[in-house]
């Protein structure tokens, strides 16, 4: 069985490494870009299962990789990940599709949990999601 592909679209050096480095001891098979025209030329040339992007990058941000996914037949799933606090971006975001948003700094079990979730098919507002349940139990 093929590994699932992941478009990794990270404008930093250390987290894009280290979140690099934590997919493919998971298992995932990762194609790393530092922005999102090369997180797009990644996407047709790849045909990944997923696509984690950051927001706010030089050149193309993660807005413009979410229209053109949108715009796409079939399209990878996505997840967004920002250290942006802001819910109107949060709120643009799903408009556009995203599968999964998380805010920088989280837990490497909440980014693999969110994974597993998102490829699994289980939605955030689904009361069966183990990504509910992590959450839950983490603020109890």
């Amino acid at each position: 069985m093929a590994a699932t592909r992941i478009v990794l679209i990270e404008d930093d050096r250390e987290i894009s490494t280290t979140l690099q480095a934590v997919l493919t001891n998971s298992g995932y098979e990762v194609f790393p870009c530092s922005n999102g025209i090369e997180g797009k030329k990644a996407i047709e040339s790849q045909k990944p299962d997923l696509v984690i992007t950051d927001m706010m990058m030089p050149k193309m941000g993660g807005f413009p990789v979410l229209e053109f996914l949108k715009s796409m037949e079939n399209a990878p799933k996505v997840i967004m990940v920002t250290a942006n606090e802001g819910g109107r971006h949060k709120a643009y975001a799903e408009m556009l599709g995203v599968s999964a948003y998380l805010r920088k700094p989280f837990a490497m079990d909440l980014f693999l949990g969110t994974i597993e979730d998102v490829l699994a098919g289980v939605s955030d507002d689904d009361d069966s999601s183990k990504l509910k349940r992590k959450r839950t139990r983490k603020s109890s």
